[in-house]
């Protein structure tokens, strides 16, 4: 049997760095992924309403740094996307130039962090996980981090695939209303973009559910119970990523921060309601994995009691048979029976009568 080829998408079993940064004074810059080894490369798409403009900064010269500084000043929206997260050294030295709090950068690269929302004077920090299917439709769960500024929204991200293409084309082509908003609706769609990608998601565990639940019905075999716990696995995995976004969104609605204006608001209310169906669906899905074993037990155990059943109706069939036979197999010389010149075929005859007799019983009680 081939084996299973590992999922290139989940962290290695026995591998941890939480305790590197055990003893570690709080704000340390560990990254804790385990996408290491990947270069550290800075889009930025700068746009207003009548003009756009995009470039990439090398991160390794000291006058990327620079312009990103000057940028958070210029009237114009902006978007900083940081693509890796390994290079601890540069993520460091971007959140000082961004004046981030060494607590936000510590979480922009910790990708065990737990989904949240921190206000501060003069910026609104998020962490959030960005699912998504890749090219083999299997789960990518990436760690992502949003800063919201004054003009500027900065995006930390572990690979290059995202969730953003959809929203890239709406501002490059100047569709919707995105171009003619500020930052504030530039976080809000990127936030959107993450939930909406839930949906993809979702639907792809609903057909997963689906097929087991034809597999079990139809054919369970002993592989059906592995899938059904790796099913299992995998929904209280996404609900642990997605589960306490509709809390953060509530928080923005809340928020009295003047970085998201009222009009932004209105949209976050959308999101909220996109949360609270998706954690209801989760919740469904989640209670469907689990009847599956169930129903895989139940249906096992059907199973089993037709072949048990089989087997009691042929013993219950050939006990009286047996009997028979062992009665005249035993070696007294003073059975009548022997004497008879048919005797041999009046046993037989009397078997099959039996055999017949059980048979149609059997059938009137239905148990064949």
């Amino acid at each position: 049997m081939a084996k299973k080829k590992p999922n290139k998408n989940t962290p290695p079993k026995k591998h941890s760095k939480r305790h590197q940064k055990m003893g570690k004074a709080p704000g340390t810059v560990i990254y804790m992924g385990y996408r290491d080894g990947g270069s550290t490369s800075v889009n930025v798409l700068e746009y207003d309403e009548n003009s756009i403009l995009e470039r990439t900064i090398d991160p390794d010269t000291p006058d990327g740094l620079t312009f990103i500084e000057e940028l958070t000043a210029s009237p114009t929206t902006t978007w900083i996307d940081v693509i890796g997260l390994s290079d601890e050294s540069f993520v460091e030295k971007l959140g000082k130039t961004l004046g981030l709090n060494p607590l936000s950068i510590e979480d922009a690269v910790n990708t065990n962090q737990r989904a949240k929302i921190d206000e501060y004077d003069n910026y609104i920090f998020g962490v959030f996980k960005m699912l998504y299917l890749d090219a083999e439709n299997e789960l990518v769960a990436e760690h992502v981090a949003l800063v919201l500024s004054k003009n500027t929204v900065v995006v930390f991200q572990e690979l290059k695939d995202d969730v953003f293409n959809g929203l890239r084309d709406r501002i490059t082509n100047k569709t919707g209303r995105i171009r003619s908003r500020s930052a504030d609706y530039l976080f809000f769609a990127l936030l959107d973009a993450i939930i909406d990608h839930y949906y993809v998601v979702l639907e792809n565990v609903n057909l997963k559910i689906e097929l087991l639940e034809e597999e079990v019905y139809e054919n369970p075999k002993s592989r059906t119970a592995h899938k059904i716990q790796e099913l299992k696995k995998e929904v209280l995995r996404i609900r642990r990523y997605v589960y306490p976004v509709k809390e953060l969104v509530n928080k923005l609605i809340d928020s009295e921060h003047e970085l998201i204006s009222k009009d932004t608001k209105l949209f976050l209310r959308d999101a909220m309601d996109h949360s609270t169906e998706i954690n209801e669906s989760l919740q469904i899905y989640r209670e469907m994995s689990m009847s599956l074993m169930e129903m895989y037990m139940s249906n096992i155990s059907n199973k089993m009691n037709e072949v048990m059943k089989v087997l009691t109706i042929m013993a219950s069939i050939f006990i009286p048979l047996t009997f028979i036979v062992g009665v005249y197999g035993m070696n007294f010389d003073n059975m009548p029976e022997l004497k008879m010149p048919n005797g041999y075929f009046y046993v037989w005859g009397l078997m099959l009568i039996i055999f017949i007799g059980l048979l149609i019983y059997f059938k009137k009680k239905r148990w064949l």
